[in-house]
């Protein structure tokens, strides 16, 4: 009993450091993201970081696998209410944008603000960025080949329109980080519908991507 007492006290200071540390590398990048200023940022001591997660690494690759999940709960599992194609695609373009619009993360998307500190450096920390955007744009990508295969949608290249859906929403997340304003979010859901009406979706999958 006092072992399973100790376990939930870690499990639950684990979970109040990662929440601060999600936000902080949203903001300052995995880079800044140290045991010494997550100290400052959650109130924890440095000892108690240090025992969670051992080393800097160690806690960079805590802090992504608890914003993967995050970012799954928030967009992903959310858009699959939704059957898979046009109008889960819908969804899943439309959460990202809430997500990022909202600020779950104070620096926006976290993928976009911390793939930039790592995208030409090696290792374990790269490669765990680097595979949740693989996954993610895959996963937009399959769902625009499901939406092409039940002809709720006709495009020459598949990978070509899910590029397109997925640059607006990154071009709203730092656009409107930049210039401090909503409205970039607005403007890239306008322009995912065209280009959705463009390859043939009817207006109820439209609909769904209404801000």
């Amino acid at each position: 009993m006092i072992q399973d007492g100790r376990r939930a006290r870690g499990d639950a200071s684990r979970r109040i450091v990662l929440a601060s540390a999600t936000d902080l590398a949203s903001v300052e990048g995995l880079d800044g993201l140290t045991i010494g200023r997550l100290a400052d940022a959650s109130g924890s001591s440095k000892s108690s970081i240090a025992t969670l997660f051992q080393s800097k690494e160690g806690l960079q690759l805590a802090t992504i696998a608890a914003a993967r999940e995050i970012f799954t709960e928030r967009i992903v599992e959310r858009a699959r209410l939704e059957p898979r194609g046009a109008r889960r695609l819908a969804a899943l373009l439309r959460n990202a944008l809430v997500y990022s619009r909202d600020r779950v993360f104070t620096g926006g998307c976290f993928f976009a603000a911390t793939a930039a500190d790592v995208d030409s450096k090696p290792g374990p920390v790269s490669d765990a960025v680097r595979t949740a955007l693989i996954d993610w744009y895959g996963y937009v990508e399959a769902q625009v080949r499901h939406a092409v295969a039940a002809g709720e949608l006709m495009v020459d290249d598949a990978e070509v329109l899910a590029f397109e859906l997925i640059a607006l929403n990154e071009e709203a997340n730092s656009r409107s980080l930049m210039m401090r304003d909503a409205r970039p979010y607005a403007t890239a859901a306008a322009a995912m519908r065209g280009r959705l009406r463009d390859a043939g979706a009817d207006d109820g999958i439209l609909e769904l991507l209404e801000l």
